[in-house]
């Protein structure tokens, strides 16, 4: 139990806002955008943080991102906390079987027409951090320093051609005035209801996007030998990248995936050319340049092999989300205050990727886990889908889903966080 009256004042707000969280989520869900198109969301974040007459709101940060700005009146040491939220939904046709499941077709999103879904639970996030603002906001004369509300565009990145997410915030002045002092977020997953998972180290690996575009000569299906097919190139490309896992040391995991393979032509037309989009990650950002030259040589080669040319491009580089030592150390007494020790565990490493890391890595902070669906921890430390539930769905599946009950556990944590820093009984050991 704590001995600060704020800490019961702050559950109290928190629970008293829950089902306002729920509706906002159920709204943000039916309604999803992509990335660098969330003016609908954007739109409605900033209605609300202007409702509760924030110091400031700044609109149209990194594109559709939304800052607001909560000075406390209470006496302090400066700090300046950061909550982050993405903002962003996914191309992903919606299996969850909700009755709120969203039925979106952006039809003009490069590349697309898409479906449109939450299916990362970024809709949970920016309702937890909806109503964290308006919990902090009704305490401001007690918050002994100034919080800082980062509703991020595109952290599923935006198209290729297109700036936005967490580093071109930094780069437009998101955190330049006031700076944190801390930076905090969590991502909703396949965990158990209410649970806290956190990683001493890289909670999310480090990542990139590739695009190979190979060249050849565009000619009639009948007569290939008039022409150069990049087919096989894109095939024995797609073959070889097996081969790049045995020339980089097994100890820290990398993958290399391609997604997507695009072109422009017909049933009976061998192309002129053929783009291939993929992603690196890495668990260990130092392989990720010779992961890169490696990828590079076996597309130009292969590409020659076959007559055409490769060119290669990485973009979007996001670096590894790392929890360092001293600040897990330091967050840890707040989760088992909110969730329970029973509810917090360590989480194994993972190749996902989250530019949260921009925050966190350059401001200090954490990024953890919070459980969301039909789980239980096993008796040998891993985890369950319950008997009778709806399972343990992975992040981007079209059938993953949130359940409600865990959003008050994220709109807890974001107070007690922001306001345990603030007072300082959060903070690393030197």
């Amino acid at each position: 139990m704590s001995s600060d009256p704020m800490h019961a004042e702050v559950d109290r707000r928190c629970a008293a806002i829950e089902p306002q969280v729920v509706r906002w989520r159920h709204h943000f869900h039916r309604n999803p955008e992509l990335p660098n198109r969330e003016a609908g969301t954007a739109a409605l974040i900033a209605d609300h943080l202007t409702s509760l007459d924030l110091d400031e709101v700044r609109t149209g940060v990194s594109g559709h991102g939304v800052v607001g700005v909560l000075k406390g009146g209470a006496p302090g040491d400066g700090r300046v906390v950061a909550l982050r939220a993405d903002i962003d939904a996914l191309p992903v046709r919606e299996e969850s079987g909700e009755s709120f499941a969203a039925t979106v077709v952006d039809e003009d999103y490069p590349g697309g027409p898409f479906p449109v879904a939450h299916a990362c639970g970024h809709d949970g996030h920016t309702a937890m951090l909806l109503g964290a603002a308006t919990v902090l906001a009704g305490l401001r004369d007690r918050l002994p320093g100034t919080v800082l509300f980062l509703f991020q565009p595109a952290e599923e990145g935006a198209p290729a051609d297109e700036k936005s997410g967490a580093k071109e915030m930094l780069a437009q002045g998101a955190c330049d005035d006031p700076v944190p002092t801390m930076a905090f977020g969590m991502h909703l997953g396949p965990l158990p209801d209410g649970h806290a998972g956190y990683r001493v180290g890289n909670q999310f690996g480090a990542s990139c996007l590739v695009r190979i575009v190979l060249t050849g000569r565009q000619v009639h299906g009948s007569t290939p030998w008039e022409g150069v097919d990049p087919v096989p190139a894109a095939g024995a490309i797609q073959v070889g990248i097996g081969q790049v896992y045995r020339q980089v040391p097994a100890f820290d995991p990398i993958t290399v995936t391609i997604g997507h393979v695009e072109d422009v032509g017909r049933f009976n037309i061998v192309p002129g050319e053929i783009t291939l989009w993929g992603t690196i990650r890495c668990v260990a950002e130092a392989d990720m340049g010779d992961v890169r030259r490696r990828l590079t040589t076996l597309a130009e080669q292969t590409a020659a092999a076959y007559g055409c040319t490769a060119s290669v491009e990485y973009l979007q580089d996001v670096p590894a989300v790392r929890n360092r030592g001293e600040w897990v150390d330091a967050v840890l007494p707040t989760v088992v205050r909110v969730v329970g020790e029973d509810a917090v565990f360590e989480t194994p490493p993972t190749l996902g990727y989250d530019d949260v890391s921009e925050f966190v890595n350059r401001f200090g902070g954490v990024y953890l886990m919070l459980g969301a669906q039909d789980g239980r921890l096993a008796d040998d430390g891993g985890l369950e889908p319950v008997p009778g539930g709806r399972g343990l769905v992975p992040n981007h599946n079209p059938r993953f889903y949130v359940n409600d009950d865990a959003l008050l556990s994220g709109v807890r944590l974001h107070c007690h966080v922001a306001y345990d820093h603030l007072t300082g009984a959060l903070l690393p050991r030197k």
